[in-house]
């Protein structure tokens, strides 16, 4: 019963991968293979379908968040009077040990 109680109230959220996939909606893949193979690192096994199926959404996903964030500082603008000063959108990555 607690874990479910905290589960209801937790920021994270769990999907399967064919759940985050239709998340894209209709991002447009951008991206040819000659583009993917250039920004591939060494031993990087990377597919146009694992770009599709994750990193679209995941674009997407983000951009949505930052336009949110700069509605919110138009708002603030408007209320406050003033413009608010422009601050930058950080996105940090992890990985494990010794990944890069």
């Amino acid at each position: 019963m607690a874990k479910k109680l905290l589960d209801e109230y937790s920021s994270y959220t769990d999907f399967s991968r064919r759940e985050w996939s239709e998340l894209r909606a209709s991002t447009p893949l951008m991206l040819t293979e000659s583009d993917l193979t250039r920004l591939q690192g060494i031993n990087e096994a990377l597919s146009l379908q694992e770009v599709a199926q994750i990193y679209l959404p995941l674009s997407r996903l983000l951009n949505l968040h930052v336009a949110a964030v700069g509605d919110l500082f138009q708002v603030m603008d408007h209320f406050l009077g003033k413009a608010m000063a422009k601050v930058p959108y950080v996105i940090g990555i992890a990985g494990s040990v010794a990944v890069g």
